[in-house]
């Protein structure tokens, strides 16, 4: 723990001589950043439960098997924490505003998005389960899957973490 709030102080300090920014400033950069982020995510989610909350009511729906209907369950559940998640800043913005807690709301409000965006992932990788189980197959729907997974976590996690542990050697 001492550690990281080694780094942390470290990054204010960067930031004070950088950017010349105060604190307030830093944080009302980064909760502007989030929202943006969190606009690009959202768009993408709704569409995804639309198109899942209306498979139910379609006649083919009825014909899938139980792992099926199971993996449909979870993929709905996932896309709904996702919104969940995605959208939690915004209360959490609303209900402590002008209460002087942007620092709280910020650091929730980034903890809520790679949640949200961990459900995404989950979410969306049980789609593509299910379009390709339905369509080719059960072992391919599972491989493409597994291809989708993989590709999520090389892209959204480890690049990302690669080059973060990358720049904390740099910066030492």
């Amino acid at each position: 723990m001492r550690e990281s709030d080694d780094r942390a102080s470290e990054d204010d300090d960067w930031y004070r001589q950088a950017r010349r920014e105060t604190e307030v400033e830093r944080l009302d950069r980064n909760w502007s950043d989030l929202v943006q982020e969190l606009r690009v995510v959202q768009t993408g989610v709704q569409f995804l439960i639309g198109a899942l909350l209306i498979l139910p009511f379609q006649a083919p729906f009825g014909e899938l098997s139980q792992p099926l209907r199971l993996l449909y369950l979870a993929t709905v559940g996932a896309a709904i924490g996702a919104t969940v998640f995605l959208v939690a800043p915004v209360s959490w913005h609303r209900i402590l505003f002008r209460r002087h807690r942007l620092d709280s709301v910020v650091a929730a409000a980034h903890r809520c998005a790679l949640a949200g965006v961990a459900l995404l992932g989950l979410a969306l990788t049980g789609a593509v389960i299910l379009v390709v189980a339905v369509v080719a197959g059960t072992a391919e729907g599972v491989f493409a899957g597994a291809v989708v997974a993989a590709l999520f976590l090389a892209i959204w996690v480890v690049a990302p973490w690669r080059w973060r542990r990358a720049s904390m050697r740099v910066d030492r």
